[in-house]
């Protein structure tokens, strides 16, 4: 009986621990400025954040505090802003930037939080030219795509 006792005691102890809370801030006007997770008082899980004026500014993951996996980016008018990967904090991955009609602008792969790898210019929604990074340092541009196709392996831009 004292060991069931014990266990059970130790296990609600445990628990009592770390727990998950979900939290929320609010701007002075109001209006919510953020909400997600908390585990142990450090950002976990799903989080959203939001502009003064109600519109949502950025929606993502955590784990350990930092922002991982897939974040999204707007605008104040709601329209998008950038998207892309984060692993543990860093920008990694392909990133894609838009204006503030949520016309795409440019993509770029990143590693560590600088270009490193390919970035695609766009003007209305078009592809208009190409240049290759290396740890955040242009050394290549391409004017044309004809001429970028020739030069380099389609398969690298996945």
């Amino acid at each position: 009986m004292k060991n069931k006792f014990l266990i059970i005691f130790l296990t609600c102890s445990f628990l009592g621990f770390s727990q998950k809370i979900y939290n929320k801030i609010y701007h002075d006007n109001g209006n919510l400025k953020q909400e997600g997770w908390l585990k142990d008082n450090i950002k976990q899980g799903y989080w959203k954040f939001y502009h003064t004026n109600g519109q949502i500014e950025q929606k993502g993951h955590y784990e350990n505090g930092l922002k991982h996996k897939y974040w999204y980016f707007y605008h104040e008018n709601s329209f998008k802003h950038k998207e892309g990967h984060y692993n543990n904090g860093t920008q990694s991955k392909w990133w894609a930037f838009y204006n503030k009609k949520g016309q795409i602008i440019h993509k770029c792969q990143f590693k560590n939080n600088e270009k490193n790898g390919y970035c695609l210019v766009y003007q209305h929604n078009k592809l208009v030219k190409a240049s290759k990074f290396v740890n955040g340092k242009k050394i290549k541009e391409w004017k044309d795509f004809s001429s970028f196709k020739r030069e380099n392996n389609l398969s690298d831009l996945k």
